[in-house]
């Protein structure tokens, strides 16, 4: 299946490609929804669908994977957030709704790839646009143990930095810009005193990929600075704004990419 990946620069859209390619299926372009320029929240914006901390860096995956990449801009808001979706003009869904639509008819695409885990919120309101345009939605991490899921992508070298800090225990200064690996027991501590969910699908934390076996260059982070932007006590909301990236080829492609077949990923629906 001709498959359009839905980014936000996050480890669990970069996964559900992973899952994608195992089961078969062909990743032909990536999609993403940013900020629009008039809002002037340039970083970080109340959204219930999408992540855009670190979207100023998703340019780079068109190189980094060698696929076109198709943006836009978030221009609703979230008006209808009840259970069940319809179809609202001012929402921030129908923007989704016009992208995959413009990456259905250039592309031809017959799936889209969501790492949706645990939000019913998100999975109701891409399975609505998917079914307005006839489009299979592939989200293989969904109502995954978080615990094994975390496992699975740092073996899986999918290599991820934390960029955003949003509850107790996370500490901006000592956790951001960390790997997943170094942030396992982190996580894994603070889930099991607090009830942290260890993939941050409550909102505790984001992150950004900067390689995974799908990449054919990896993204390296040269200057970033530290934006707070909740100077909390207990649970200070800070996050990483990336000032210069640039990217670097990867040697053994070929092995690098056939690795996530290797590794013997399960992937279901």
């Amino acid at each position: 299946m001709r498959v359009v990946a839905l980014i936000s620069g996050g480890k669990d859209s970069c996964y559900n490609m992973m899952q994608c390619v195992a089961a078969g299926h062909q990743i032909v372009a990536l999609a993403n929804l940013r900020p629009a320029e008039n809002t002037g929240q340039t970083d970080e914006l109340d959204s219930y669908m999408y992540q855009t901390v670190g979207h100023h860096a998703i340019d780079l995956y068109a190189d980094a994977l060698d696929l076109p990449l198709y943006r836009g801009f978030i221009k609703g808001a979230s008006v209808n957030t009840g259970r069940v979706y319809t179809a609202c003009q001012e929402d921030e869904v129908e923007d989704l709704y016009q992208l995959m639509k413009l990456v259905k008819d250039k592309e031809g695409v017959e799936g889209v790839s969501v790492g949706a885990i645990l939000s019913d919120y998100q999975r109701v309101r891409v399975e609505d646009v998917c079914r307005r345009l006839n489009l299979q939605p592939l989200a293989y991490l969904w109502h995954w143990n978080q615990e094994i899921l975390l496992k699975e992508m740092i073996s899986s070298n999918v290599q991820a930095i934390i960029i955003k800090v949003a509850a107790f225990g996370l500490d901006p200064d000592k956790h951001l810009g960390k790997t997943l690996g170094e942030m396992e027991p982190v996580l894994l501590e603070l889930s099991e005193k607090y009830g942290v969910h260890v993939c941050g699908e409550g909102g505790e934390y984001e992150t950004f990929t900067l390689d995974c076996p799908l990449f054919k260059k990896k993204i390296v982070v040269d200057s970033a600075k530290v934006v707070m932007h909740s100077a909390d006590a207990f649970a200070p909301v800070a996050y990483l704004h990336f000032s210069k990236l640039h990217l670097e080829n990867k040697e053994a492609i070929s092995e690098a990419y056939s690795r996530i077949f290797e590794l013997g990923v399960l992937a279901f629906y």
